[in-house]
């Protein structure tokens, strides 16, 4: 641990050594060709695994991105995450699944701004390639084959559904999230809808909601969409590797749900399934780029060619209420260049952090390239904000609230109130495109912020450009 935080603090002086030995690497060819790549394999592999685990802890994965990293290997990340930080980490910087650790974004973070090219921080990371396992990431530097194919700029196409339109319309959005049901009943699914009929403009379905299990996001999001919602499809990469994903995403598409949000998923460990075991086979912003192959290459991962691309509007999510908070926007930056076109929030209760964010956006030159949703929801106990403090990764409560809910005679009413106060600020901001409201078995409470936020009667609302 101690050296690879020395590796971390020293990552310029690393970043300029890799310089020159990628530069000597390939003079080695002949040499392989003449001992044999499988020898050469043999020699190297050991001496790569010794240096590189003893600097970095590398668990020779077959997919090094040290230099676009900081220095910090990515494969340290309980959720093998390669392109964060997750939205999870806590206050102190610590892990969500191992408060102890640091989170390994944060060291790459640190690494990248002592780099002389801090820019691979913002470039999305392709995901691993497991048949590379154990294998000598130098010899493929050596031989000529490490390189990756960048992706090509999202193709100009027609809007995939009515949320879609929505969205290019300027008019301030409202969607909702609901957690599908432990129940193989579909109209119990139904009739948590049934108040949000003609309020908002989509419905989130949730896939593993804080790695419990439920009526999972594909079949309830069908269920909707058949009684006549607009359903976002929701993708968590934990429990899935990339062959179940992109066939559900076919079958998505083929039961006419275009929405997508891409999302790398809690770890088991923060669920009632602590025993299974995940996958994080991708993470969001891998996740994003397959998708978006699928639709404008017409591709599987695999290069094998679709009889009909899905037409896709892919989302991610973005904490700009969890450190670290000047990363947020790389992070968010990384989401965009892969195909995100619509961002959701974590809950926001804390409106001048959220506009400190929209500045960093702005600075960025990020504007304009995508809808954001603000999330929020009423807080309706002192015990349930002090059950999300410790459970939801992500989520901060100001203070200021906390305050409010515990002086409340009516807890829930006051929760209804900041909610609806809070909506009313954000509808002030540029950037914001409109609100994601969140109420856990609460729909009811939504349909009542929204008439009480007079979001229902906002059909022009404060236009948001994007291209």
């Amino acid at each position: 641990m101690s050296l690879r935080r020395w590796s971390v603090e020293h990552a310029r002086f690393l970043e300029a050594l890799w310089q020159v030995f990628a530069r000597l690497l390939p003079r080695l060819r002949r040499l392989v060709e003449w001992i044999g790549p499988a020898r050469a394999e043999r020699l190297l592999r050991p001496l790569e695994r010794s240096l590189k685990g003893l600097l970095f802890e590398c668990r020779m994965c077959g997919g090094c991105t040290l230099s676009a990293g900081g220095m910090a290997c990515p494969m340290n990340c309980p959720k093998c995450h390669r392109n964060g930080p997750c939205g999870g980490v806590r206050p102190d910087g610590g892990c969500e699944i191992e408060p102890a650790l640091r989170c390994v974004w944060l060291e790459a973070l640190d690494g990248a701004s002592r780099m002389r090219d801090p820019s691979g921080i913002s470039r999305p990371q392709a995901p691993v390639d497991h048949s590379l396992e154990g294998t000598s990431a130098w010899l493929r530097t050596i031989v000529g084959n490490d390189a990756r194919e960048d992706a090509a700029p999202p193709a100009e196409r027609r809007a995939s559904g009515a949320f879609e339109r929505a969205c290019r319309s300027g008019r301030f959005l409202v969607t909702a999230e609901i957690t599908p049901p432990d129940s193989a009943n579909a109209e119990d699914l139904l009739a948590r809808a049934r108040p949000l009929r003609g309020l908002v403009d989509a419905i989130n379905l949730t896939d593993g909601a804080g790695a419990h299990c439920h009526m999972a996001s594909l079949a309830a999001a069908a269920l909707l969409a058949r009684d006549g919602h607009e359903p976002v499809f929701q993708v968590a990469c934990r429990d899935r590797n990339r062959i179940a994903i992109q066939a559900d995403i076919m079958g998505a598409a083929a039961l006419g749900i275009a929405n997508v949000l891409c999302i790398t998923g809690d770890h088991v460990a923060a669920g009632d399934h602590p025993q299974a075991r995940p996958v994080f086979d991708l993470d969001s912003v891998s996740l994003l780029e397959l998708a978006r192959r699928m639709r404008d290459a017409g591709t599987y991962a695999s290069g094998r060619k679709l009889a009909t691309p899905p037409n896709l509007f892919l989302g991610a999510t973005v904490n700009p209420f969890a450190p670290p908070y000047e990363a947020r926007v790389a992070n968010l930056e990384r989401k965009l260049a892969a195909g995100a076109r619509f961002i959701e929030t974590q809950y926001c209760l804390d409106v001048p952090r959220l506009e400190a964010f929209l500045r960093r956006v702005r600075e960025s030159g990020l504007e304009g390239r995508f809808h954001l949703i603000v999330g929020t929801g009423p807080i309706v106990s002192v015990r349930l904000a002090r059950w999300m403090l410790a459970h939801v990764p992500g989520v901060h409560i100001p203070e200021s609230v906390m305050r409010r809910l515990e002086r409340a005679s009516d807890p829930l009413r006051e929760g209804v109130r900041i909610c609806v106060e809070t909506i009313q600020r954000l509808r002030e901001l540029d950037g914001v495109a409109g609100v994601h409201l969140m109420a856990h078995r609460r729909e009811q409470l939504i349909a009542e912020i929204v008439e009480r936020a007079s979001l229902r009667r906002d059909h022009e609302g404060k236009r948001t450009a994007v291209a």
